[in-house]
C-alpha cells in the first residue's frame, strides 16, 4: 500500500501517530471484509445463474442481497481507497500551477472530501434510525433483507473516509509548513 502520509519514528508515538496506525488497521480490515463479501457474492451470483439455467429455479433473494452488498462493499473500501491514493484525481490544470498552489489546491480537495463525507454521515443517521426502529426490509416474498446493515456500512465508511481525509489534510499541512520554515528543502515537497 502506498501511504501518502508516512510518519517519522518520533511521530509514531504521538496521538496523531496512534490515530494513523488505528485508521490504517481499520481500513485494511474493512478492505479484507469487503473482499470476502465480494467473493461470497460472486458464488451467490454463479449459484443463481446455474440454478436458473440448469434447474429453472434461481436462488431466491439474489437481487436484494446483491443490491445491498454492493453498497456495503463500496463504503467499506472507501477509507482504504483514500488512504492508498486510489481516489479519482484530475490534475490537468493543477500540474501547470506553481508547487505552492498545487499544495493549496490539494488541501482544498481534502477539505471538500471532509465536508462531503460529513454530509453523508449526517444524512444517513435518520434513515438508519428509521430502518432499525421500523424493522425496514428490502424485497418481497421469499426473502426479505434488512436495510440497516447497508445503512450502517454507509455511515461507518463515510465516517472513516472523513477521518482519512482529515489525516491527509493534517499530514500535507505539516509538510507545507515545514517547507515554509525551511525553504531550501522545498524541492522535496511532493503531494
Amino acid at each position: 500500500m502506498r501511504h501518502r502520509y508516512l510518519l517519522s519514528s518520533g511521530e509514531q508515538h504521538t496521538g496523531y501517530g496512534m490515530l494513523n496506525k488505528i485508521a490504517n488497521w481499520i481500513s485494511s480490515a474493512l478492505l479484507g471484509c469487503s473482499a470476502l463479501l465480494a467473493l461470497l457474492l460472486s458464488f451467490l451470483v454463479v449459484a443463481d445463474v446455474l440454478g436458473r439455467v440448469i434447474f429453472n429455479s434461481p436462488v431466491k433473494g439474489t437481487p436484494e442481497i446483491v443490491s445491498m452488498s454492493i453498497v456495503i462493499i463500496c463504503f467499506l473500501q472507501a477509507s482504504y481507497a483514500i488512504r492508498s491514493g486510489g481516489m479519482l484525481h484530475v490534475d490537468a490544470i493543477q500540474k501547470i500551477l506553481p508547487q505552492r498552489f498545487q499544495a493549496l489546491l490539494t488541501l482544498l480537495g481534502y477539505l471538500l472530501g471532509i465536508a462531503f463525507f460529513i454530509v453523508v454521515v449526517y444524512g444517513g443517521i435518520d434513515p438508519l434510525a428509521h430502518s432499525w426502529n421500523s424493522n425496514e426490509f428490502e424485497g418481497e416474498g421469499a426473502l426479505r433483507v434488512p436495510t440497516w446493515p447497508a445503512r450502517s456500512a454507509v455511515i461507518l465508511g463515510a465516517a472513516l473516509a472523513t477521518l482519512e481525509y482529515l489525516l491527509l489534510f493534517l499530514a500535507d499541512l505539516r509538510k507545507l509548513r515545514s517547507t515554509d520554515q525551511h525553504p531550501s528543502q522545498s524541492d522535496g515537497f511532493i503531494l
